[in-house]
């Protein structure tokens, strides 16, 4: 009788989720392996939407659900909720003891999970390694991650490179490519009639979908550059705006607050909490920008060959399209970009985009690289020196 392996997948928001989703489906119909799924974080807030039931929703069965009590986005809360992540994962991993934890990207719920393996001697795979948010406090979650885990993969050649330059083993770091670009071949888009009647907007001549995330950082900039952001929206003629609320970071509730108040008292912009993965890039076709700080307009927008406006540091240093509008978070920098949108030239240029993080596929490549390794083999690491 062969056993499976057991892999445990950690999410904890619904952007990630989104970009899991996928491997996900594969790992948990998967001949090979046994896939133990952990939802923590944002996904079990009210305040976020209670995006743990979109997960429930795709028939994805969650063996466990580890309570981080998101209450408040205060540095000393995010030590806290780090903390109850600690012994949560500490707790679950030491009881259903995986061959594998697989975790993606950069926040502190996944930081916890990854000390919690390494106190359990659990090997650890790493989606999304070696880049860079220099603006962000995830800039060094990532970076320890890598150095907690002993495969990788990455989502471009340049972040590969990073990732081996931090001392890992080069025959255990895969180019796998992005895991949004994945995500985008694998769903069918909803169309604009029926978008319109699920969310309850109405596109017009012109549509913006803007996410604004805090720059961790930064020292109390939230409510500011967002009051620019919003200032510059303003100004917007006979234009829709969809928002999608803030992550779960320090002054996010700022950020929050401030959209609330402008929908609040403008018919043409709406929120949500979550639109989901596939509602939220069904929207893309549908606008002519996507602005804010979110990695998601670099990493998957491309694709779509539509333009970014990226506003300030949150993702300065990450690889990126050249349909990508890098701007400051003022006003009139914000009113320069969009109006470059609109040019004939400019718009012209993007039907030769191609998205640096590759054409998908990432999701199998993962796991045909999981079905050939020796897990038990991973833990004694050597440091690999350039």
């Amino acid at each position: 009788m062969t056993f499976k392996r057991k892999i445990c997948v950690v999410t904890g928001t619904r952007a990630e989720y989104g970009l899991l989703r996928n491997l996900i489906r594969i790992l948990n119909d998967s001949d090979d392996f046994e896939l133990l799924l952990v939802v923590t974080g944002m996904h079990l807030s009210e305040k976020f939407g209670n995006t743990f039931k979109e997960i429930e929703d795709d028939g994805i069965p969650i063996s466990k659900k580890i309570d981080l009590n998101l209450i408040d986005d205060s540095p000393s809360a995010l030590s806290k909720s780090t903390s109850l992540g600690l012994s949560g994962f500490g707790d679950f991993l030491e009881s259903s003891k995986p061959d594998l934890l697989l975790v993606l990207g950069d926040r502190y719920e996944i930081l916890s999970a990854v000390i919690a393996a390494m106190f359990e001697r659990i090997p650890i795979a790493h989606i999304h390694g070696g880049e860079l948010t220099e603006g962000l406090i995830d800039e060094a979650i990532r970076h320890s991650i890598t150095k907690f885990s002993h495969i990788h993969f990455t989502s471009t050649d340049e972040y590969k490179k990073r990732v081996i330059q931090l001392g890992e083993n080069p025959e255990l770091v895969f180019n796998v490519g992005g895991m949004g670009v994945d995500a985008i071949k694998k769903i069918d888009l909803i169309d604009k009639e029926e978008l319109e009647d699920s969310l309850n907007i109405k596109f017009r001549k012109k549509n913006l979908l803007i996410t604004f995330h805090p720059v961790t950082l930064e020292h109390s900039t939230s409510g500011d550059q967002m009051s620019e952001l919003i200032e510059a929206l303003s100004a917007q003629d006979d234009t829709s705006l969809i928002f999608t609320m803030p992550n779960a970071d320090t002054d996010g509730r700022i950020i929050f607050k401030l959209i609330e108040d402008f929908v609040s008292k403008n018919d043409r912009a709406f929120a949500f909490k979550s639109l989901g993965q596939i509602k939220y890039l069904s929207c893309i076709p549908h606008v002519d920008a996507v602005i804010g700080n979110s990695s998601s307009g670099l990493t998957e927008v491309p694709t779509f060959k539509k333009p970014t406006i990226n506003i300030g540091d949150r993702q300065k240093g990450r690889v990126m399209a050249k349909s990508v509008i890098n701007c400051a978070p003022i006003c009139s920098d914000i009113e320069n970009s969009i109006r470059l949108i609109y040019e004939k030239d400019f718009l012209n240029s993007l039907n030769e985009i191609k998205n640096p993080y590759g054409e998908g596929g990432s999701s199998d490549k993962i796991v045909q690289k999981l079905s050939s390794i020796d897990f038990d083999s991973l833990l004694k690491k050597n440091f690999y020196d350039l």
